[in-house]
């Protein structure tokens, strides 16, 4: 059975804070422990009631909900479900809110919308299967959030001549813009790169096409059946399985239905492994900042059949737990800052 889940609700409308407490207790899982109506208030309910996952409008007084989020991703990771009339589907709010890293965006519920009451209670439900591990990495002493912003992480590094024939990357929390930062120095005839980034479904399309206009190489959303080609980065579909690599010389996508694993659909443990099981290829990979295990032991397969693999470092991930078990388990041959890990891939073939 599944431990209940704390949840505190943060929104300056009374009405709407009745009504998504409401609709979460519904679940005999949930329990709504307090509610806020600025952040301010927030910060300090957070700390005295410890919550599994917290649910957030983005318009409220005092503080932008998007700052909120920043500095609670910051200073105390936890999962994060945004709850507001902006975050619609292709939204720059939805991709500022997914990029600074919440677990998931949803539309405020209407009355008369109960297949949005349960895709709000599975959403929070799912974000509190990563809260014990998120709880383990904070600090004995949490300092509140703050005003304050994180630095920029400067510096660059050259890459190797030994390009590998194919490159994968998975990211959760924090990926959208970790991914970004790595694509920017990549060049535009880049070996074909495979990505499975945890978003929700329907969103990993607008963030391929956002991903195209910003960087170098051409990005697209994989479709099944398609055939790697240099100089293209394919983005693993949300929701509608995983993304894996068939073939020998002729690779090329295909997107498995099967159901969620490591507990995520699609699953970076499972394209990771696809392009582990590859044949006369030499491969680089990487794992960016994220919560929970998801990639991993792909890693660490990868690495076994004589890849190049690279967890992003402590310093520089958002959340670091999915690159945090791959160097603990052995799956990663080094640990880079998130600057430094283009030019590694670029060049890290060999073990």
């Amino acid at each position: 059975m599944m431990k209940e889940v704390r949840v505190i609700v943060v929104d300056d409308s009374p009405t709407m804070q009745r009504l998504i407490a409401s609709i979460l207790e519904e679940d005999p899982a949930i329990t709504v422990v307090g509610i806020a109506s600025d952040p301010y208030e927030a910060r300090d309910k957070i700390k005295a009631l410890n919550p599994d996952v917290i649910t957030l409008d983005l318009e409220m007084p005092n503080m932008n909900g998007l700052d909120f989020l920043r500095q609670i991703m910051r200073l105390r990771p936890m999962p994060v479900v945004v709850i507001s009339s902006h975050t619609t589907k292709g939204t720059v709010a939805t991709f500022d809110a997914l990029r600074i890293g919440a677990v998931g965006c949803l539309e405020k519920p209407r009355l008369d919308d109960e297949k949005a009451f349960e895709a709000m209670r599975r959403t929070v439900r799912e974000a509190a299967l990563h809260s014990a591990e998120i709880t383990s990495l904070r600090p004995q002493q949490e300092p509140a959030p703050s005003l304050a912003r994180p630095a920029p992480i400067a510096g660059r590094m050259s890459a190797r001549n030994d390009q590998p024939d194919i490159i994968a990357i998975g990211a959760s929390t924090g990926g959208i813009e970790a991914i970004t930062t790595v694509l920017k120095d990549f060049p535009a005839d880049c070996p074909p790169t495979v990505i499975t980034q945890h978003l929700p479904p329907n969103f990993t399309k607008s963030f391929a096409e956002r991903l195209n206009r910003q960087v170098p190489p051409s990005v697209k959303e994989a479709e099944d059946g398609e055939k790697l080609q240099r100089g293209w980065v394919y983005i693993a579909p949300g929701g509608d399985g995983h993304l894996t690599i068939r073939g020998s010389t002729m690779q090329h996508c295909r997107i498995d239905p099967a159901g969620p694993v490591s507990g995520h659909r699609p699953s970076v443990d499972v394209m990771m492994s696809s392009v582990a099981d590859l044949t006369n290829c030499k491969r680089s990979a990487a794992l960016l900042t994220g919560m929970g295990r998801d990639g991993a032991e792909g890693m660490l397969r990868i690495r076994d059949r004589g890849g190049y693999t690279i967890a992003q470092d402590k310093e520089s991930c958002l959340v670091y737990g999915m690159p945090k078990v791959a160097v603990s388990i052995g799956g990663a041959s080094i640990s880079l800052p998130l600057r430094e890990i283009s030019a590694a891939l670029l060049g890290g073939a060999s073990s």
